[in-house]
């Protein structure tokens, strides 16, 4: 599967989360969160974060790390949250003039994918456009849903 050409750098930082795969290890988490950062090794710190229920509820974190696979291919990256067990994660769609929004796919086939923001929102037109993409690589879009997001 392609991903994009991203410069990691500018991946860095905090990305709320628009819309994802209902997956169990976020199932019921809203106001979600990731944290990437660089780390001095050049991997990859993750910090995810969301409230349980309401934007009100308990925190829960989970602290990953993440290498990319192919220097050629920066977009293409493993990440782990749990020991050893690594993931594909991949950017399959960016705004490469401002890093605004990003699609991402992750796991083994189409059974994962995000819609990622630096804003805890997002045009509906965005939107779309995200999930037409999503489509056109095979993803079944009907599995997404867009939990509530602070309103910053």
């Amino acid at each position: 599967m392609m991903t994009e050409n991203i410069d990691l750098s500018r991946y860095m930082g905090v990305w709320y989360e628009i819309g994802r795969f209902d997956k169990w290890y976020e199932r019921g988490l809203v106001a979600v969160t990731a944290t990437y950062a660089m780390r001095p090794d050049g991997k990859v710190s993750v910090l995810n974060s969301g409230r349980r229920g309401t934007l009100e509820g308990p925190l829960k974190q989970a602290r990953g790390r993440a290498y990319v696979v192919d220097p050629r291919e920066p977009g293409h990256l493993r990440v782990a949250f749990f020991w050893r067990f690594y993931s594909d994660y991949r950017v399959l769609a960016i705004d490469k003039l401002n890093y605004s929004y990003a699609l991402v796919g992750g796991g083994k086939g189409h059974n994962a994918l995000w819609i990622l923001s630096r804003t805890p929102s997002l045009p509906q037109e965005t939107v779309q456009m995200l999930l037409a993409r999503a489509a056109e690589l095979g993803y079944d879009i009907s599995r997404m849903i867009f939990p509530a997001q602070v309103v910053r």
